[in-house]
């Protein structure tokens, strides 16, 4: 990991600043040291599906570093202010071939990223919209702290698109959720006190 990161590019980014388009050339892997960055895709019907948030100590754009000539398959953006640290795919061709070890650094990320994508799956082709809701907010309680009475700082539009819902639809179950103490709501975010309550709603879904 110190041999990883020596070779690494420290980037900033500020508030809704882009790191990449979809479509873009792949280059690079991003580390993320502090702030969060949503990861979006246009669906079929032209709408903006949030697919992922990542935090520190998380990853994105892996697969830049397995494929030369790829393309980006998302649009990420940062959520705040924010800090990654920047891995290009041939210099991390040139420590893997001396330290075949850090792959394993590689692998893990992607092992990760796909146990959540097959989480996603199951979320939504088996869950309604008000068990999305729910799931959404406990992802989200688990990027933004592992502690009761955390502070989610999205807007509800962010998070009717992060569960795939309509916004009334997110409105009404967090209204709900507020009725039953389980999350109290602020101007501009949500704080969840009680992640116990919200899980009675997900009907077991596996959840990080």
């Amino acid at each position: 990991m110190r041999e990883l990161l020596s070779i690494a590019r420290r980037r900033t980014f500020k508030r809704d600043e882009v790191v990449f388009h979809h479509g873009d050339a792949a280059d690079s892997l991003q580390l993320i040291v502090r702030g969060r960055f949503a990861v979006r895709m246009l669906t079929p019907m032209g709408q903006t599906a949030m697919l992922a948030v990542h935090g520190p100590g998380e990853a994105f754009g892996e697969l830049a570093l397995l494929e030369t000539g790829s393309r980006r398959s998302a649009t990420v953006s940062a959520l705040e202010p924010a800090e990654t640290f920047s891995v290009v795919r041939n210099e991390f061709s040139r420590l893997a071939a001396s330290h075949p070890g850090v792959k394993d650094c590689l692998l893990a990320v992607m092992a990760e990223q796909i146990r959540r994508a097959n989480e996603r799956i199951v979320v939504a082709h088996y869950c309604d919209a008000d068990e999305r809701v729910r799931w959404a907010l406990l992802q989200l309680a688990r990027t933004y702290g592992a502690d009761e009475d955390i502070a989610i700082p999205l807007t509800q539009e962010q998070l009717a698109e992060f569960a795939g819902t309509a916004r009334a639809t997110l409105n009404r179950v967090l209204q709900d959720e507020a009725a039953q103490g389980s999350i109290v709501l602020d101007r501009g975010r949500v704080r969840i006190v009680s992640a116990g309550e919200l899980e009675r709603g997900t009907r077991g879904v596996p959840l990080v």
